[in-house]
């Protein structure tokens, strides 16, 4: 399958994340992107769109109506000390910032993408939102445009379109950049022959696009719902950081589109409902058997302050039941002997002090088992994702291809009848070129054979999570009967620590 670049000028939908267990809570989602001229784009456009207004772009002349776009409850535009109070008016903001900017490539605006906590209320939302929006952008100078959508599908979120110059003093549109001149070691101006002309370097006038600001607005979203969640009483808690930094073993579930989202919650299963459900039964299964580790080593350290029953009486514990139990439980206890027996020969276990070697054993087996399914669930993830939108890029790309051909007037009819397949292609269109590496050809094929080879590797870990939690049940088994046996003899007799 072929990719080749396009220019277009629609806005990329929200994507959701996936409640857990079905229901919803708060989730973390962030995403900044910069609107730019020069990747065919348009702040009235895209202020438009987020809005559900109709403007005309007067650097272009074209008309965008989206006042029959459905899901925006609230906007509002929030300006800095010393803008001009006439861009409290969404179409005077974004046409004077296209007039502004001259330049085929300009950046003309940045844009944050919040999903909202679904615990608060939109009265609530709305003042949490103003809130974080001041104080990391306003007071900054930084003009905000708000808005908040909700189509009652479980997926609250705002878009925040952000300008992207500052102002002076008189409320004049400030410089991007300004040049300073580039010293010696003595402090003066260096003069170059070739260009008659002192060197000289362009200096950003503001911090806003250093990378360390990204991590900052991160970190403030998640700082500002906790607050509010914990003020208003929830006990539900987001984080900007991914599991890993966080240093929490949970294998990350995908994210749901709005489709698979609405599928999931008629009762209906996906592919990545399946996937995510997959992945809650992995994590439970790594966090019974890490408990379980934790507890057998626990008991040991304890044991070895007295001393233990030999494994011969534990044996006799396990296999000797009175006569008045069932049959049936009768053959369970045999068959259970069996394997503890099984689990003690193949580990070379003689006294119950050899237990800690076999549980150590057992949480190498763990790490390695847990340090195999962390990397390989993260890359099915992906593969999920790549595949999902090389189908759709495919899938969506004559509608696109005509409505790129079209203009003015014929191009806004054109979107309205097929605005969800031309946005959803055009989504996959920037999906393809953060992630095919300058590539001319996606792999759709290549993704999946990888995709089925993943699918083979992680019913092989399932399989090794089973045998480990059977070795974990043989060695529960002798600790619950060593603690049994000496319940009822301690008292009475001398322990060894041998066979007898």
């Amino acid at each position: 399958m072929s990719y080749y670049p396009i220019n277009y000028n629609t806005p990329s939908p929200y994507i959701q994340s996936q409640p857990k267990g079905g229901q919803p809570i708060a989730i973390y989602h962030l995403s900044i992107k910069i609107i730019s001229r020069g990747k065919g784009k348009s702040a009235v456009a895209a202020a438009a769109y987020r809005s559900g207004e109709k403007i005309r772009n007067e650097y272009d002349g074209i008309e965008h109506d989206y006042t029959r776009k459905g899901g925006v409850i609230h906007t509002e535009i929030i300006l800095p000390e010393h803008a001009p109070a006439e861009y409290a008016d969404r179409a005077v903001l974004w046409n004077a910032v296209e007039k502004i900017e001259k330049a085929k490539n300009s950046q003309l605006s940045r844009e944050i993408e919040l999903a909202l906590p679904v615990e608060l209320t939109l009265l609530q939302n709305k003042s949490l939102v103003r809130d974080y929006v001041k104080q990391n952008f306003v007071e900054h100078g930084m003009c905000a445009d708000v808005c908040i959508h909700d189509k009652n599908d479980g997926n609250p979120h705002a878009h925040i379109m952000l300008t992207m110059r500052p102002f002076d003093n008189g409320g004049a549109w400030g410089g991007k950049q300004k040049k300073e001149y580039i010293l010696d070691k003595s402090g003066n101006k260096i003069y170059d022959k070739k260009k008659r002309s002192y060197k000289c370097k362009s200096v950003p006038t503001t911090d806003w696009n250093e990378q360390t600001q990204a991590e900052e607005w991160r970190s403030g979203w998640a700082e500002s719902v906790n607050r509010y969640l914990e003020k208003l009483n929830h006990s539900e808690r987001i984080d900007h950081r991914s599991y890993e930094r966080q240093g929490v073993e949970q294998i990350p579930t995908a994210h749901l589109g709005v489709a698979a989202f609405q599928m999931e919650k008629r009762g209906i299963a996906t592919e990545r409902g399946n996937l995510n459900r997959e992945i809650d039964d992995l994590n439970s299964r790594l966090r019974q058997i890490k408990a379980r580790l934790n507890k057998l080593n626990n008991w040991l350290k304890e044991e070895r302050a007295d001393a233990p029953p030999t494994l011969l009486e534990v044996f006799s514990e396990i296999a000797n039941h009175p006569e008045q139990r069932s049959r049936k439980q009768q053959i369970a206890d045999i068959k259970l002997a069996a394997q503890t027996l099984n689990f003690i020969t193949e580990n070379g276990i003689k006294t119950l002090a050899d237990m800690s070697a076999v549980v150590s054993k057992l949480r190498t087996k763990y790490d390695k088992l847990h340090n195999a399914v962390v990397p390989m669930s993260r890359r099915y993830n992906t593969l999920i994702e790549h595949i999902a939108q090389a189908e759709t890029y495919s899938k969506y790309a004559k509608i696109y291809n005509q409505y790129y051909t079209l203009n003015g007037e014929k191009q806004e009819v054109y979107y309205k009848k097929h605005g969800d397949a031309i946005v959803a292609f055009t989504k996959a269109h920037e999906y393809m070129a953060r992630h095919l590496n300058g590539r001319t050809q996606i792999p759709l094929d290549a993704w999946k054979r990888e995709f089925a080879d993943l699918t083979t590797q992680r019913d092989l870990l399932l399989s090794e999570s089973d045998k480990l939690t059977a070795e974990l049940r043989s060695a529960e088994t002798i600790k619950r009967n060593a603690e049994k046996v000496m319940g009822v003899t301690a008292p009475e007799r001398k322990l060894s620590h041998d066979m007898g």
